[in-house]
């Protein structure tokens, strides 16, 4: 909770020094001297080694598009909005896990879905005249983190975590330099930004690593509705900091999407019982 937070308001306070290109560029850069500091300390750094480079290519593609929508979004929609539609990865993950992991799409998976994603609409309450461009990125976010969430359950089955995070870090450190020189110009952080680019760089490897840690623990009825608390911490920080409005939209919607993944996850658990 923290760790996603922190990463959002950092994201925040960046966007109007940097682009999301740019951003990705720094962050990742240090990403790849933390996790090769910590591959060593560990003694894990071996365990990196160039096989099934084309899903780790599809992976980091993905999750660079998941996560420059995401900087783009964080910095002009509300907060809360910018979490209830990230909340929705698990319901795309349904959609998308039996065309590419062969998982059945059964009828609750659908239920979940289905509710899931009208607590979408509700949140974003879209306006057909107007394309708001913010909105669109929100909305993508998800479905490039469920292609993300996909490739790394196939690559967890050969690879290491150290393997994973390096080519992550590493590939994405690739395609932000190229997308940022497009214009053969990269703006250098001023001084005021980089503790805000330490602290996306950090917050962005220990949110997810924190997140992997807690469902090793404890069982994810356990862990999700904790893990929604995040909405309400940053609905007040939006409110005090920012003067954003948390409007009945967005938490109706946020239950709907709430509700719909604790449906799959209980659809889950009558499945592994049923095995």
């Amino acid at each position: 909770m923290v760790s996603f937070t922190l990463m959002a308001i950092s994201g925040r306070e960046l966007y109007s020094a940097l682009d999301t290109f740019e951003i990705m560029l720094f962050r990742s850069m240090v990403g790849v001297i933390i996790v090769l500091s910590f591959a060593k300390y560990f003694g894990t750094i071996r365990e990196i080694n160039i096989l099934d480079m084309k899903l780790h290519f599809i992976r980091n593609i993905s999750h660079f598009g998941g996560q420059n929508c995401w900087f783009y979004a964080v910095a002009l929609i509300p907060f809360s909005q910018l979490f209830a539609f990230e909340f929705s990865t698990p319901l795309f993950v349904i959609v998308l896990a039996p065309i590419f992991l062969g998982e059945l799409l059964t009828k609750e998976r659908v239920l979940a879905a289905s509710i899931g994603f009208l607590g979408i609409v509700l949140v974003a309450r879209p306006d057909f005249e107007v394309v708001n461009w913010a909105l669109i990125a929100a909305f993508l976010c998800p479905i490039f983190f469920a292609a993300t969430a996909i490739s790394t359950k196939l690559l967890t089955r050969r690879h290491s975590i150290t393997s994973i995070l390096f080519w992550l870090v590493a590939m994405q450190t690739v395609f932000s330099f190229v997308c940022a020189f497009w214009d053969f110009q990269i703006k250098i952080p001023s001084e005021e930004d980089i503790p805000f680019l330490i602290v996306v760089s950090i917050t962005g490897l220990t949110a997810h690593l924190c997140m992997a840690q807690a469902f090793r623990l404890a069982p994810v009825t356990v862990v999700m509705p904790l893990d929604f608390a995040r909405l309400p911490l940053i609905s007040v920080i939006g409110y005090l900091f920012y003067d954003e409005r948390l409007t009945w939209y967005i938490i109706i919607g946020s239950l709907f999407v709430f509700l719909g993944n604790y449906i799959n996850i209980k659809s889950e658990e009558k499945l592994e019982k049923n095995e």
